[in-house]
């Protein structure tokens, strides 16, 4: 238990870092292999203009060119916040081992990171969403499908 500490720590401080050098929200994670470090990350949304850089995100990007797989199964995830929508969707593709988070996402709303909303649109029919979709081109899609399911060179994930 003292380790898993030692790695919440860590991911604390880089949001506390973050938050002193104005350089993203503050949130931090890191990505750990058998007690190990491999991939850490802070929320950089404002600094690198990118929608999608969040700590956790940063971190599970880090920790997969380190090891040089997309599959992240045996490391555990270390977080400063419960993670977002999009970043526990990366958690599950990533096929993470364990999560482990600080601040809950009603912490993070207090702090004006909201998600409630995301979460609420999961809950809905698409055509009442706030984001208009339109299906395009279904055939043409399921083709390609067809493609990937015949082929003998994919890799699944």
């Amino acid at each position: 238990m003292e380790e898993n500490k030692k790695f919440m720590k860590e991911a604390i401080q880089l949001a506390q870092s973050n938050v002193e050098g104005n350089s993203g929200g503050p949130f931090g994670a890191v990505v750990v292999k058998d007690g190990e470090i491999i991939g850490s990350g802070m929320n950089n949304v404002t600094s690198c203009n990118d929608p999608t850089a969040h700590a956790e995100i940063v971190a599970i990007r880090k920790a997969a060119q380190k090891l040089g797989t997309f599959n992240l199964e045996g490391c555990e995830l270390y977080s400063s916040c419960e993670p977002c929508p999009m970043c526990l969707g990366a958690i599950y593709w990533s096929h993470l081992s364990k999560l482990y988070y600080a601040g809950t996402k009603d912490d993070a709303a207090k702090a004006g990171f909201d998600d409630s909303a995301i979460y609420k649109e999961f809950c809905i029919p698409k055509e009442e969403r706030s984001l208009p979709s339109t299906q395009l081109m279904r055939e043409e899609a399921v083709k390609v499908f067809g493609a990937w399911i015949k082929s003998e060179s994919k890799i699944p994930y």
